[in-house]
């Protein structure tokens, strides 16, 4: 059978998964680490069996040579040519790619001009495409934009209201991301019900590092809390999510800060649940903490208000909600935080169990018996969406 790979690459770190298609076996599951320091990580799980070494990796090229070694090194490949395609998750789509491409030079060259609606991923996975094309020549390779599930949303959802002509000449409005975790979940989620997708109405809440919440309707998007870029929406673990723009212009002179990408640096980087705790991005550390520390309990409070906050507006947009889907790695792993967004949320008639909230990473219904809105935890599974893509263009 064809073996198929999904790549998801970032700034420092290499993730990928290799299966079996069309039986969609998963058969290794890859991550590389702190790439270019002194000693990166790299952990392969396949089977029952987990590889990891420490060594030095430089660059996006030696990540990439790694990946092929790993592959047959472990006796996963006998050869390279087994891997018939790659897919490779986009960040940003624009409004040019609404749905997943075949990779040609021009798709390249594209996704490279639009690294300015994602400056920390395009450049990067374009960067990763090209290495791949030049070793692996003979594999279909395509395109998996996280932007592509939100081209759905209804103008009255993606608009800014800023002048018209700032959406016309220069694409800016709401893109969303997230887009290939809540295409999968959402429909996940209608079959763990046994229902079909079309006259739900779910709110996916994908809480992680990164972390969005999106209404989807009759199994498609019609609103999203990120915005053109991956910085707006709710609190997340380093990302202010949204703030004031003119609170923007009043902290740079405070702060004698002339470029303002400094500025969006430090609402990217420096602020989220890092900022407001002065203590740790991490949840985990938080919750250790907010017993003996004030700003570890607040951080998280206002982590999960600003969940609830667009959970009760997006009920609103869609008239009602069906089903709410916790997932991501807070959303899929913390008790702790999903109980305390749900304790906003009782007015929806969404209720959970104790005792079923109590479980980490697997598929389960935690409503309560009486409870009129459905909240299911759905694991995401961003990779076999990406090799579905590229097998359905295989084939």
């Amino acid at each position: 059978m064809p073996k198929v790979l999904a790549v998801n690459a970032g700034s420092s770190t290499l993730k990928w998964k290799l299966f079996d298609m069309p039986a969609e076996v998963e058969l290794a599951d890859g991550l590389i680490d702190r790439l270019g320091q002194p000693e990166s990580n790299v952990k392969v799980k396949y089977g029952d069996k987990v590889y990891k070494d420490n060594h030095p990796i430089e660059n996006y090229h030696e990540a990439v040579i790694s990946v092929s070694t790993q592959l047959k090194d472990l006796g996963l490949i006998d050869h390279l040519h087994e891997i018939s395609g790659i897919g490779h998750r986009i960040v940003a789509g624009g409004e040019h790619f609404k749905e997943s491409v075949l990779i040609t030079d021009d798709v390249l060259t594209r996704i490279q001009e639009l690294g300015a609606f994602a400056p920390l991923h395009n450049p990067v996975e374009a960067k990763y495409i090209d290495i791949f094309r030049r070793m692996m020549p003979w594999a279909v390779e395509v395109a998996v934009f996280d932007t592509a599930f939100h081209h759905t949303m209804p103008a009255e959802n993606y608009l800014y209201s800023i002048p018209y002509e700032y959406y016309q000449k220069f694409g800016a409005r709401k893109y969303g991301a997230h887009g290939t975790s809540v295409r999968y979940v959402s429909q996940r989620a209608a079959e763990f019900l046994g229902q079909p997708a079309a006259p739900l109405r779910q709110i996916v809440m994908h809480l992680g590092s990164g972390s969005s919440v999106t209404a989807v309707q009759d199994g498609e998007s019609v609103d999203t809390s990120m915005g053109f870029t991956p910085l707006a929406g709710i609190t997340m673990g380093t990302r202010s999510g949204d703030v004031d723009p003119s609170l923007l212009a009043y902290l740079m002179d405070c702060l004698d800060i002339t470029d303002v990408h400094k500025m969006i640096d430090i609402l990217n980087n420096e602020s989220g649940l890092l900022g407001l705790s002065q203590l740790s991005n991490d949840q985990r550390d938080l919750e250790n903490a907010e017993e003996t520390n004030p700003q570890a309990k607040l951080a998280l409070d206002i982590y999960a208000n600003r969940v609830a906050k667009y959970v009760g507006s997006y009920a609103a947009v869609m008239n009602g909600v069906d089903v709410l889907v916790f997932t991501g790695g807070v959303g899929e792993n913390g008790a702790d935080m999903r109980a305390r967004i749900m304790q906003h949320l009782e007015y929806l008639g969404a209720k959970i169990d104790p005792e079923k909230n109590n479980t980490r990473g697997k598929e389960i219904d935690l409503s309560t018996a009486d409870s009129q809105v459905k909240t299911l935890i759905i694991p995401t599974n961003e990779e076999l969406m990406i090799v579905r893509d590229v097998y359905a263009r295989e084939h």
